[in-house]
C-alpha cells in the first residue's frame, strides 16, 4: 500500500490541502477553502485525478470547513483510508526560539503555537486552530507541525541579531527568524545533483520570488542569511509588502499622517509593494502595464529588480563568492522577463544567461545560463507540500519529535 500524508495550510478565512504520496513525491488530491468566517458564501475546491469539484456555502469555522474536506475526500476520493495515510503535515509560519525542528500535535504544542502568534498575528493562530480540529478528525493519525522558520534557526548570531537595545531584545524575542524556510531548504538540498556538483561547500543564493518574496544564502546547504526578519515584511519587494523601508518612515506617518498601527501594518503589509506602486499586486499585470508603456509599472520593476540584485551582491559578499544563483516559487519559476533583468544587471561580473532556455515554459528544474557562466543560474520548482510530508513522515514513523513527545492517538469519547 502506498504510503501518504496528507498537507494543511491553514489561513485566518482559507485552508489550502494536498495529499502527497511519498514513494513519487506527487500530489494526489489538493483543493482550497476560501472565505471562511465571511458574511458571503464560501468557496470548496477539490481536485482528483483530473476532476475537479466546486461547491459554495456559507463557511462559519475551521470545524466547518475541514468536516467538508474530509467529506470531499470520501465522496470524491481518494479514500484516506484506503490511500495509506500515516500523518497529517501541519505548516505553522513561526516557530520563533521555540521549535527549532517539527513537533507533534498535541495540547501543549497546541498552546505553544497560539502563544507564538504574537510574532505572527495573521498567521499562527489559524495554523494553530486547523491542527486542533483535524486532531480531532482523524485522532489514530500523527498530526505533526512543520516551521517555516526552523530552517533559519540555524542562522549565525551575527545575522539574526538586530542592532536594538539588548534587553529590549531579549524580552519580547526580537531576532530574524526568516520565513519561507521550508521553500528555501528544500531548494536548496535539490539543486546540487541538478547541476551535477557536491552539496559539500557550495555557495547558493535562492530566490524564492512570488506574491511574498524572500532570498537566503546557503553554504553547504545551510543558511547564512535571509531577508525576512522579525516578520515576513523585511526584505525584498512583493506584492503587497514594502519590503525593507527606513524604519522612521513610521514614526514620520504617525506624527505627519496621524496613523494609528492597525492602519500602518495594513500599508506596510497589504497595501504597499507592487500593489502600492501599481494598484496590481499580481506581476503577470504589472509587467503588462509596463509593456504597454506605464511608467509606475516600468518603475515598480525597476525597484524591484534593483532590491533583488542588492541581495545578490550582498550575499555574495558574505559568502565570498557564490557558485549558483536559483530561482524558485510563482514569479521565480515562471517570469521569465524578471530572471532576465536581474541577471542582465550581474553580466559585468561574467554571469550570463541562455536567452534560449531561460524563455522556455516548463515546470522541470533547469540550468538558464550558458557553459561560459562565472555562475550557474537555475530554476527549480519549489514544493513546500513535498517538504512538509517527508518532515511529518519522519516524525510519525518514530512515534516521537525531538522534543520528547510521544504520539498518542487523541482521546474526544467524552
Amino acid at each position: 500500500m502506498a504510503k501518504t500524508v496528507l498537507v494543511i495550510n491553514s489561513g485566518s478565512s482559507s485552508i489550502k490541502y494536498q495529499l502527497v504520496d511519498l514513494e513519487t513525491g506527487e500530489g494526489i488530491a489538493s483543493g482550497l477553502v476560501e472565505k471562511i468566517g465571511e458574511p458571503i458564501d464560501g468557496n470548496y475546491k477539490h481536485e482528483y485525478k483530473g476532476e475537479k469539484h466546486k461547491l459554495t456555502e456559507p463557511i462559519h469555522d475551521h470545524e466547518q470547513g475541514l468536516k467538508r474536506v474530509l467529506g470531499f475526500f470520501k465522496e470524491y476520493g481518494p479514500d484516506l483510508e484506503e490511500s495509506g495515510i500515516i500523518a497529517v503535515g501541519h505548516r505553522v509560519v513561526q516557530g520563533g526560539s521555540i521549535f527549532p525542528n517539527p513537533a507533534l500535535v498535541n495540547d501543549k504544542t497546541i498552546g505553544k503555537v497560539k502563544d507564538l502568534a504574537v510574532l505572527a498575528p495573521l498567521h499562527n493562530g489559524p495554523e494553530a486552530k486547523g491542527a486542533e480540529v483535524m486532531r480531532s478528525l482523524l485522532p489514530d493519525v500523527p498530526q505533526v507541525f512543520v516551521f517555516d522558520s526552523s530552517f533559519f534557526f540555524q542562522l549565525p548570531k551575527e545575522a539574526s541579531t538586530y542592532a536594538l537595545n539588548k534587553e529590549i531584545a531579549d524580552r519580547y524575542q526580537i531576532r530574524r527568524y526568516g520565513a519561507h524556510g521550508t521553500s528555501h531548504e528544500f531548494v536548496g538540498s535539490v539543486v546540487p545533483e541538478l547541476i551535477g556538483k557536491p552539496a559539500e561547500g557550495l555557495r547558493q543564493i535562492v530566490l524564492h520570488i512570488g506574491n511574498g518574496a524572500s532570498a537566503s544564502a546557503q553554504i553547504s546547504g545551510k543558511p547564512v542569511d535571509t531577508s525576512m526578519g522579525l516578520t515576513p515584511l523585511e526584505g525584498l519587494v512583493m506584492g503587497g509588502r514594502t519590503g525593507d523601508i527606513d524604519p522612521a518612515v513610521v514614526f514620520h506617518l504617525i506624527r505627519n499622517a496621524h496613523m494609528n498601527v492597525d492602519e500602518l501594518d495594513a500599508l506596510f503589509n497589504k497595501r504597499s509593494g507592487l500593489t502600492g506602486m501599481t494598484g496590481y499586486g499580481d506581476m503577470r499585470e504589472v509587467m503588462r502595464l509596463a509593456d504597454e508603456g506605464n511608467e509606475d509599472a516600468k518603475l515598480a520593476l525597476d525597484v524591484y529588480v534593483h532590491r533583488i540584485v542588492a541581495y545578490i551582491g550582498n550575499y555574495t559578499a558574505q559568502m565570498g563568492g557564490v557558485d549558483v544563483i536559483t530561482f524558485t516559487a510563482g514569479v521565480g519559476e515562471n517570469a521569465s522577463p524578471i530572471r532576465k533583468m536581474v541577471i542582465d544587471r550581474l553580466a559585468p561580473f561574467g554571469v550570463k544567461l541562455d536567452e534560449e532556455k531561460n524563455n522556455v515554459h516548463t515546470s522541470e528544474p533547469r540550468v538558464i545560463s550558458t557553459p561560459d557562466s562565472s555562475v550557474i543560474v537555475a530554476v527549480y520548482p519549489t514544493n513546500e507540500e513535498l517538504a512538509i510530508a517527508r518532515k511529518s513522515a519522519k516524525i510519525a514513523a518514530a512515534g516521537k519529535d525531538s522534543y520528547g513527545n510521544v504520539f498518542e492517538p487523541a482521546d474526544y469519547s467524552e
